[in-house]
């Protein structure tokens, strides 16, 4: 079909090349990480190419309406994960943006004594962002403090698939051993063995020179099994699809903003890791049309979702979803659900929206099916010996409280009877503000007895005082 005008843009985009980065292969707790040069390069050219694409009017798929030379906030929006891997996501999110809106000479405002002042750098134009923090909004990191995901990320470790994989894999752990420096050769730590030698491979010069031919393939086969294995199930609102599940939520309601000709929302930035992309490939079957998206999507990847209003005589709207796959890829058209072609947005919503997170509520619910927390109905005997304890324990407080009480009474009635002229004192409370000790909470990734390169440390997390707040949603 013939579709004649783009109504908006969603844009799912993955964060550019960063350092090393260690996630634990169980809970996906993470090290830190730092942008880097080429990673913000990476986001810049994605931004300039979805400019030229969607912002330029000679392109035939200009968002039709929408104010390009200077940023209308109100018809754009981002939002950016900041969980794991938070800083590297978020500089991706700001040079993208500088690359979808590059400095304007026209950002500029003229003053009540007729001096014009142009913003900083050229016209640079501040994009605001929203930062999506999984401690109070987990529709971009829901995999994490799961233990329904735990469960199923364990499954999957347990399965004979893995097992015979893991099998198989042997030959290459060998062989990948004398360049990985410790780290251990097994199939749950895939992602992190590809993840070191990829970034050294591109950044250290003489392990690019010594590392030999196939291996990096190897490697990045390996990972693309363990994580599409862990972030995929085989129904669409399975826990393995989690990732996939909250994303679908801020898609729907997004392309419901879009399509309502009140809502001047026109393009939508969310700014993420990868796990999304392998969940949402599953849940909508772009992986049985194309099987070489399972697995682990390159730095800068995209996934744009076009809403499109059909031509006459059918004026209804649909979607066209690209893939982008890295930079050195250009943007191919994956078709959702068994389609060849665009997809009716009132069917993707149709089969997308029971599988949808919509809440940290519902999170919560399908994080944690059976409570593991004190359950709201004891055995008799339980309770009973619940009760008996609780009431002596009270008991016994009372009465300390009540002798603490008279004894006090009557220290101050001798003091009064004795007390001489000028003897009165005011009472003063002193309150000791010495130095307090600080627990620090330390977890390790891999052989305890490894030794750690720089940038490849074990993860430290130092407890605040005062004590960071803890969410409970």
């Amino acid at each position: 079909m013939l579709l004649s005008k783009v109504l908006g843009v969603i844009v799912i985009a993955r964060n550019g090349d960063r350092s090393n980065y260690y996630q634990d292969p169980y809970s996906y707790a993470g090290s830190t990480t730092e942008t880097t040069a080429l990673g913000e390069a990476e986001s810049f050219q994605l931004g300039s190419l979805l400019r030229s694409t969607y912002l330029e009017s000679s392109s035939p798929s200009f968002i039709n309406g929408m104010r390009t030379d200077l940023v209308d906030n109100s018809e754009v929006k981002a939002r950016v994960k900041t969980g794991v891997e938070g800083t590297v996501v978020f500089d991706s999110a700001i040079a993208l943006l500088q690359g979808l809106f590059p400095p304007n000479k026209n950002n500029k405002i003229q003053l009540a004594n007729d001096t014009t002042v142009v913003a900083p750098l050229g016209g640079y134009q501040y994009v605001p962002v929203e930062t999506v923090e999984p401690g109070n909004d987990r529709s971009l990191e829901s995999w994490t403090d799961c233990p329904a995901f735990a469960k199923h990320t364990k499954d999957f470790y347990s399965s004979q698939e893995f097992k015979e994989k893991a099998q198989d894999a042997q030959s290459f752990f060998k062989a990948a051993k004398d360049f990985v420096f410790g780290r251990p050769t097994i199939l749950e730590n895939a992602w992190n063995l590809y993840d070191f030698m990829s970034t050294q491979l591109v950044h250290n010069k003489t392990y690019a020179h010594r590392l030999p031919p196939t291996l990096i393939e190897q490697a990045r086969s390996f990972a693309n099994f363990h994580e599409d294995g862990v972030f995929s199930d085989k129904h669409i609102t399975g826990i393995g699809n989690i990732a996939g599940r909250t994303l679908l939520h801020t898609i729907i309601t997004s392309l419901e903003r879009i399509a309502f000709n009140g809502d001047p929302l026109q393009f939508l930035l969310v700014q993420t890791t990868y796990q999304p992309f392998i969940s949402f490939f599953h849940q909508t079957g772009i992986t049985d049309e194309h099987p070489q998206y399972k697995g682990i999507p390159n730095y800068s990847s995209a996934i744009v979702i076009e809403l499109r209003r059909g031509s006459p005589p059918d004026l209804r709207d649909f979607l066209r979803i690209k893939f982008k796959n890295g930079t050195s890829d250009h943007f191919r058209d994956v078709h959702v659900f068994g389609h060849h072609s665009d997809i009716p947005l009132t069917e993707f919503i149709y089969r997308a929206e029971n599988a949808a997170i919509t809440s940290n509520k519902q999170w919560r619910e399908v994080c944690n099916p059976s409570p593991s927390y004190i359950p709201l109905s004891l055995p008799r005997n339980n309770m009973q010996a619940a009760f008996t304890g609780t009431f002596a324990f009270v008991s016994l407080l009372a009465l300390f409280m009540l002798t603490k009480f008279v004894k006090r009474s009557r220290a101050r009635a001798r003091e009064a009877r004795l007390r001489l002229p000028g003897d009165e004192v005011s009472e003063v409370t002193v309150v000791n503000y010495g130095a307090i000790s600080r627990e620090r909470a330390e977890w390790y990734g891999g052989d305890l007895t490894s030794g750690n390169t720089q940038g490849d440390r074990p993860y430290v997390a130092a407890a605040q005082y005062p004590e960071h707040p803890r969410w409970f949603i």
